[in-house]
């Protein structure tokens, strides 16, 4: 059942939850950044209105910078700005930024330990019709392994608003990983966000398997862990918003407790979320695990929902995941 302890839409589960863009939270959490930090700037790659980074603009345009198509200049100038004092957010694709600027952000921002916020959107396949070049299946692994960087993936517009606000207050490069489509909203006002620690969603009273969700597939989730338990298999499902740090006493805690794992992500299977995890067991608690996510393969052109489907990221394929795990045990 839904976790009383958190507070969470309670529309979830009876057909007419909110729908609202993930980037929409990241462009209302900018301005509210703004208001409170005369330090926050904003720069983006010719994209502003696709990356909502527009409304900070209307607001704030002398604290708003347009460098066109320029990723690779667009993270150096950021550099430069978060070792003067500001708070840089810069935003564009994921696909182009970690993607096409990766060396500069690796080089000029993680290793001077910057003060630049990158915002990567319209990640994952759900992108859609853009198709392959413009699905950004690859950018948590790529920010993750840079040292100094923290990474977000919020699951819903309200978290996404959250986690910005929390980056423009963290000292350091932080990377934020958005989705474009509109999406369940999951949480409310009153969810719990604190960066690194990952919040208990789902619990059942005697969980047999631990799956672990990220970004806009949490709901996913949510979804094969009520109609599992429906079917006499319960879970826990944890919200891992934060990939780094990872919350890893939590996942060590109840990987003991469910004695399984399943994780859930709209991203290579490799490197992300499944891989934190799984780097976290090995050392800690070893325990059987299944993977949702991108097979080692690209995406393609097509309707978000029916994209999900096919690269085995819906609901069955969650639930048919836990039902393998659990064989392992």
């Amino acid at each position: 059942m839904l976790n009383s302890e958190i507070k969470l839409n309670l529309e979830l589960f009876a057909g007419s939850v909110e729908q609202k863009p993930i980037r929409d939270g990241y462009g209302e959490g900018l301005v509210i950044a703004g208001e409170e930090n005369p330090n926050v700037v904003v720069l983006c790659a010719d994209l502003s209105e696709s990356t909502r980074s527009h409304w900070f603009a209307k607001k704030f345009p002398d604290r708003f910078f347009e460098v066109g198509v320029a990723e690779q200049n667009m993270a150096a100038v950021a550099a430069g700005l978060g070792v003067s004092g500001k708070i840089p957010f810069i935003s564009s694709y994921a696909t182009f930024s970690p993607g096409r600027n990766w060396e500069q952000i690796r080089t000029t921002v993680g290793y001077n330990n910057s003060n630049v916020k990158i915002a990567g959107h319209h990640a994952g396949i759900s992108v859609g019709p853009d198709g392959a070049t413009h699905q950004a299946i690859e950018d948590i692994a790529l920010t993750r392994v840079i040292a100094n960087m923290k990474v977000f993936v919020p699951c819903d517009a309200i978290e996404a608003k959250k986690a910005t606000l929390a980056a423009a207050k963290i000292w350091g490069p932080v990377y934020i990983r958005l989705a474009r489509e509109k999406t369940p909203v999951m949480t409310t006002e009153g969810t719990p966000f604190v960066p690194g620690k990952a919040e208990i969603f789902w619990a059942s009273k005697k969980p047999e398997v631990l799956i672990i969700g990220t970004g806009a597939l949490l709901y996913n989730a949510l979804q094969a862990a009520s109609e599992l338990e429906k079917e006499k298999t319960e879970t826990i499902v944890l919200n891992c918003h934060t990939i780094k740090p990872l919350d890893e006493s939590k996942v060590i805690e109840l990987a003991k407790k469910c004695g399984a794992v399943v994780t859930v992500e709209e991203h290579q299977i490799t490197g992300g979320l499944g891989g934190a995890v799984a780097e976290v067991l090995a050392k800690n608690y070893p325990a059987p695990m299944e993977f949702i996510g991108m097979p080692n393969i690209f995406g393609e052109s097509g309707a978000p929902a029916e994209l999900i489907q096919k690269y085995g990221m819906g609901v069955k394929d969650i639930k048919a995941a836990v039902k393998k795990v659990i064989k392992r045990k």
